[in-house]
């Protein structure tokens, strides 16, 4: 995530940009020509993916289904997301117990409740913005308790609402000296976005709690403790070819001491270390000083999850540098082995046999298969020399392990100037396997930038573009929109993506999600509250692109001409080899319609019906919303084939996906193959 100001000139120069790009003329010709039998490339099936980052509430609070917001009392204040339930004033105490001085476990508090009445002392979690609990939902709780001093005294959980009307309740009573883990199920009377937990002594004694936990029943694949179903649902129907985690700047951390270190989210998640999360206070507009990481969402949940929904996993590993926007703090070259270590040890957790010493902790955590990981990425958004002498560090002990392991590096925050060129090059001179480049700009760009790729070295590092979104107002802004006129830019700029997948091997926007009510960062591309979730205009842009992706180029011109914009129009073409399927992708970003004819040389015994997905709007700021979720969203309609040729009406401001069956692709893909060898 890149979050460095710009200066004011530049914005405004940003924003005096016309809409219509290319200020040109009418095309002298209407046709376009479909060269289907020239292939010149392959798209790799990691093409389009998904980038997942813990900002604006994604995993605690978000996707991760924890309803219970600081369960073990782990937060730099230990009782942040609690209050004591009273009547009067001598009811009892609550105690926050801190074992440091006697234990190395990163759960070194909890709480004692001491109950001197014969019901209704107690406390209440607030949750994350509240807790979403819908009617005739089962709901579970757990809780490691101990008795204390005195009698067994049953402790009642209820749901309730802001003004304490009950939802649902149970009740259990810890029994015994030692920690046991007690859970009890609730169903929901109601539905209610802004639900609380209230534990309730029920009768006078002492108690002891630690990772006071509630999960919906209704999970993604009903795995208890698990992940939002409707939000992972989202990420499955776009069929991403992999998937990025745990995210970028939060890998870095402000400082090293605040980096993501894999190894401690693995395991029990009742010993995970909690860590502030980098994005609690680094905007003045949107702090967030609740926001901690408990990795109940760790690399086994996101490794799983990435095999969950059939995509690559692709984890980002700090390098031995903080955030360079914050602290900027390093390790210095001769204390990097610790760092090195980690890399080498995730691949065999990923990857290892349950004889390795990682490979069965896998197995032991439920997955004796390996991950079948292949990508790799050192560091994030890093920059400067520091950067490249990290970087071939890990390299050499990375290569010299797993030689078959593609390695990402970065070209820093930003898609041009002195970092980037500096990057860029040094880059290429190691013969770096895929560079990672990120753009967050004006939708402008996007569209002036769509053949950016068309001029890169075909035999050089591949491309991932790891990070974009069109900023609709600037970077970082907090009045930037989820519109139909930065989608539209981005599916303008795609095609380039796409026409160039020879070169170009991974692409995701970000960040992912975005949570209504704890947000920091916008534009996102998919919004969250306690009880629903929705795509926006740039979600359904990413996945009309991913979901109808080819698997080897052809090319598609205008007057002898690549489409990049000539008339404001942009397109692409690919073959699906495993379905015999011409694509075409051909946006229009003016606001007029335009007729076009498309030409499909090259191939022959094509069918007479095709298919049309099309997503337009006439309102460049249309978007999605929570009470019109599906306002923009794509339409299919069947199309006519005749002679070759498909007749279509391109509508202002659409992003337009067509697609024809042709039984000789086929002969056309082997012919290539025998060529090239592939």
């Amino acid at each position: 995530m890149t979050h460095k100001p710009f200066s004011f000139a530049a914005l405004v120069a940003g924003c005096l940009l016309s809409w219509n790009v290319s200020g040109q003329t009418a095309a002298s010709s209407k046709t376009f020509t479909v060269k289907a039998d020239k292939i010149y490339g392959e798209i790799a099936p990691t093409m389009y993916g998904v980038f997942f980052e813990d900002i604006n509430l994604g995993a605690d609070g978000g996707i991760y289904a924890e309803l219970v917001k600081n369960r073990s009392f782990e937060f730099d204040t230990p009782m942040m997301g609690w209050v004591e339930q009273k009547q009067n004033n001598d009811q009892g105490s609550l105690l926050v117990i801190n074992q440091s001085s006697v234990t190395s476990s990163p759960n070194r508090r909890y709480l004692r409740l001491t109950s001197k009445v014969d019901a209704g002392y107690g406390l209440l979690n607030e949750g994350f913005r509240g807790m979403g609990i819908k009617k005739g939902e089962q709901y579970n709780f757990s809780v490691l308790a101990r008795q204390g001093a005195g009698s067994a005294m049953p402790l009642v959980v209820e749901l309730v609402t802001v003004k304490g009307e009950k939802l649902g309740s149970a009740t259990f009573t810890p029994s015994g000296q030692e920690w046991k883990k007690y859970e009890v199920s609730l169903t929901a009377n109601a539905t209610d976005p802004k639900a609380r937990l209230r534990v309730l002594a029920q009768g006078k004694g002492v108690v002891d709690l630690d990772m006071i936990s509630l999960f919906p029943k209704n999970t993604w694949k009903q795995r208890p403790n698990g992940l939002r179903a409707d939000m992972v649902q989202l990420l499955a129907d776009m069929k991403p070819g992999f998937l990025r985690f745990p995210g970028g700047c939060i890998v870095e951390g402000r400082t090293l001491d605040e980096r993501f270190q894999w190894k401690k989210t693995i395991g029990d998640v009742a010993n995970r270390a909690t860590l502030v999360n980098r994005w609690n206070t680094e905007f003045k507009h949107r702090h967030t000083p609740d926001y901690f990481q408990t990795f109940g969402l760790g690399f086994f949940e996101y490794f799983q999850l990435a095999e969950d929904i059939g995509a690559a996993p692709l984890p980002i590993l700090n390098c031995g540098m903080a955030c360079q926007f914050n602290t900027g703090e390093v390790v210095p070259l001769d204390q990097l082995d610790p760092y090195i270590q980690d890399a080498l040890d995730l691949v065999e957790f990923a990857n290892g046999p349950v004889t390795s010493e990682w490979g069965k902790i896998r197995a032991e955590m439920g997955h004796p298969a390996p991950f079948n990981l292949k990508y790799l990425g050192v560091g994030n958004e890093q920059w400067g020399e520091q950067y490249v002498e990290r970087y071939k560090i890990f390299e050499k002990a990375l290569r010299s392990k797993y030689p078959d392991l593609k390695l990402i590096t970065t070209t820093g925050p930003f898609p041009d100037g002195p970092e980037f060129d500096y990057l860029n090059k040094t880059m290429r001179s190691l013969n770096a396997d895929i560079i990672d480049e990120h753009y967050y700009r004006a939708p402008e760009w996007f569209q002036e930038n769509a053949t950016r790729y068309d001029n890169y070295d075909r035999k050089g590092p591949k491309i991932f573009a790891g990070e974009y979104a069109a900023q609709t107002v600037a970077i970082a802004s907090p009045e930037n929109k989820n519109n139909w006129k930065g989608a539209l830019s981005e599916a303008a700029f795609m095609t380039g993506l796409e026409r160039n997948a020879d070169v170009v091997a991974m692409a995701s926007y970000a960040p992912l999600f975005a949570h209504e009510e704890g947000w920091q960062w916008t534009p996102d591309m998919i919004w969250v509250n306690n009880l629903q979730s929705y795509g926006t205009p740039n979600y359904y842009v990413q996945k009309l692109f991913s979901t109808n992706v080819g698997t080897h180029l052809v090319p598609i011109e205008r007057n002898n001409t690549k489409v990049t914009g000539q008339d404001n129009l942009f397109a692409s073409a690919s073959i699906n080899q495993k379905t015999n399927e011409l694509i075409l992708k051909v946006v229009n970003t003016s606001g007029k319609a335009q007729d076009g004819e498309f030409v499909l040389e090259g191939v022959k015994s094509v069918q007479g019906k095709g298919t049309l997905q099309k997503m337009r709007s006439n309102n460049l700021e249309q978007m999605n919303s929570f009470k019109e979720p599906m306002a923009l969203t794509p339409v299919q309609q069947s199309i006519s084939v005749k002679n070759n040729r498909v007749k279509l009406s391109l509508e202002p401001y659409s992003v337009n996906v067509i697609k024809v069956k042709a039984s000789s692709l086929g002969s056309v893909v082997s012919k290539y193959a025998a060529n090239t060898g592939k």
